[in-house]
Order: structure tokens, then sequence, then C-alpha cells
């Protein structure tokens, strides 16, 4: 019990620690039990964190805050209008034919799977490939069953998206316009001292702004390349693959590999083993090269130091709890963590990444 006593005398007395502690506490019942509900605020201040960005160049460059806010917001609108016009319409379209060329692919992979045992009888027997259709029939069986039953909540799902696209741009605007009013109302409720939660807030503030918004125009960059790349080689479903490939940067290390294996078996059942599938894989490798040593350095000032271990980790428990804005936030809510104990008394502990020596 003494042990306990001094570990809580030591770690607890401090009133800073115990508001801060209370606060992160509090943050995470909130989104924990009221998520779904609060769903459009939290998207809306994401948005207008990330919009915040550009609204400060603006104000940098001697622009006023409320025509700097409104120029932004007028961009996002015009945006927001093109995704639904254009880039939605496209996605649905493509997302359609490639369910209805679904089975045409399995055929034509079971063909060339049936091909195997005679080809090579010491490596694939004919049990083996039997099992691997069976297996790949059961999912895409599965796979369609899926597709029927979001089609049938498909109303509820446009209403929901309606509600979003009225909510959302109005709470933009007023998160972006009030910053100051709501950040001030805020401050007002604040304890006088908590100069511990004003560092932490200050370094993890430094870290997510230039990783999320580094994130966005990264995945908004890639995208956009990856798509005409794909356009210009004529393969199918151009649109619905590089929205792949530009969310695939939001996970580190894993997003990318498992991006690659849809796109090439798109690329193999359009062409096969040709030269132009070839080509497409080598100007897919050197999108892949240019974003992790070009742009990536050019987007992010400052490096995230998590070891890749603790990325991983994060990525799996944020993005088991909260889905895609899970896994979106998942290294700087890492890096909330790192703060919090490299800011925490008699706390030397970092989860940083291994460095090396000569």
């Amino acid at each position: 019990m003494n042990i306990v006593a001094n570990w809580f005398q030591r770690n607890l007395s401090n009133p800073q620690i115990v508001y801060l502690a209370a606060l992160l506490l509090a943050g995470f019942a909130v989104v924990l039990t009221m998520g779904d509900m609060l769903a459009p605020v939290l998207a809306s201040i994401v948005i207008a964190y990330l919009l915040e960005g550009l609204v400060g160049q603006l104000e940098l460059r001697g622009v006023p805050r409320l025509a700097s806010v409104i120029l932004v917001y007028v961009v996002f609108l015009a945006f927001v209008v093109t995704v639904m016009v254009v880039v939605m319409p496209l996605l649905s379209r493509q997302i359609t034919e490639l369910v209805q060329q679904l089975p045409n692919m399995v055929s034509e992979g079971t063909r060339v799977l049936m091909d195997l045992p005679e080809r090579y009888p010491e490596i694939v027997t004919q049990a083996q490939v039997d099992e691997v259709i069976a297996s790949t029939r059961a999912e895409v069986v599965n796979f369609g069953q899926h597709v029927l039953s979001w089609s049938l909540a498909s109303v509820v799902s446009v209403i929901t998206i309606m509600v979003y696209l009225i909510l959302m741009p109005i709470l933009v605007f007023f998160f972006m316009k009030d910053k100051g009013l709501i950040l001030g109302w805020f401050r007002q409720r604040l304890p006088r001292h908590h100069g511990i939660a004003g560092d932490v807030w200050k370094d993890v503030d430094r870290q997510i702004s230039n990783y999320v918004r580094g994130k966005a125009w990264e995945i908004l960059i890639v995208w956009a390349v990856s798509y005409v790349t794909f356009s210009a080689f004529g393969l199918k479903y151009a649109m619905l693959l590089s929205l792949l490939v530009g969310l695939s940067v939001i996970i580190p290390y894993i997003g990318a590999a498992v991006v690659t294996v849809p796109l090439l078996l798109v690329a193999w059942f359009q062409w096969g083993w040709s030269s132009q599938f070839a080509w497409l894989t080598v100007a897919y490798g050197i999108i892949q090269a240019l974003d992790g040593n070009v742009l990536v350095p050019l987007l992010f000032s400052e490096v995230v130091n998590l070891h890749p271990i603790a990325i991983i980790v994060a990525i799996l428990v944020f993005g088991g709890l909260w889905g895609f804005w899970g896994v979106f936030f998942a290294i700087p809510l890492a890096t909330l963590v790192q703060a919090i104990l490299t800011a925490w008394p008699g706390s030397n502990l970092e989860i940083a990444a291994p460095t090396t020596t000569d």
C-alpha cells in the first residue's frame, strides 16, 4: 500500500496533472459514448482545422481574418461541389461496373488456376487449386450479399449524407469564423494554472497541424497524379483505383502494399502479361517512390518521431475504436500520448524512432 500511496503522491499531487488527466478522460468518454451523434460536429471540426492552415497563410500575407475565412470557405465549397457533381457519379459508375465484371474476372482467374497443376505439377496440386477456387467463390458470394444489403440501406444512407451536406458546411464556416470566440469560451473555463496542459497542447498542435494538413495534401496530390497516370494508360476504373492509392497513404507501411494487389489484378485482367501491364507497374512504382522520397519530405516540415511499432499499434487501436477517423488520426493521437508521457513529472519516457550511430 505504501508503494501505491507514494506513486499517487509523486505523480498525482500536482493539480495540473489531475486536470490534464481528467480533461483527456472526458474527451475520450465523449467521443466513445456520443461519437455517432456528434459525428457531423467532429467531422466539421476536423475540416475547419484543415482549412485553418490556408486561412493562416492568407493572414500572414496581410489579408484580414474574415476575408481569409470567406475566400477559403468559397474554395472549399467549390471543391465539395466538384466532388459531388463530377467525382462521386464517376466513382459510383465504376464501382457498379467492377461489381458486374467480378463474375467474369473470377471465371478468368479460375481458368488460369486450372492450368497450373498441368504446368507445375511439382508445386501446385489439383486439390490446392480446388480449395482456392471454392474459397474465392464463397468470398464473391459474401461480397454480393454485402452489396445487396448496402443497396437496401441506401435510402437511409442518402438521408444521412443529405443531413451532413447541410449541417457540415454551416458548422465549418462558424468554426472558422468564430475560432477566437470558441477558444476564448473554453479558456475561461480552464483552471488558472494549466501550464502543463498548455505545454502539451503546444507540442501536440505543432505536430498535429503539420501531420494532418500535410497528410490531406498528400492524399489529394497522390490521388490526382495516380488518376492522370492510370487514365493515360487507359486503365479501367482509373478514378476508383487512384482514390484507393490516395487513401492508402493514410496507413504507413501497410496501405501501399494492400492497394497494390487490386491495382495489379485489375491491370492483369485487362492486359494480361503484356508490355502495357509492365509499364503500368513501373509507373506505379515511380509514384510510390516519389511520394515517399520527394513529396513527404516537402509536405512534412517536422518528422513525427514515433517508432514503427508504436505507429502500427496506434493504427490498430484507434482504428478499431473510431474506424476511418481513428486510422487517420492514429499517428496524431499517438503523438499526444507521447507528449503527455514526456511532460509527466519525473518521466523521460518517449516512444521515439530508433536512431543509428556511425
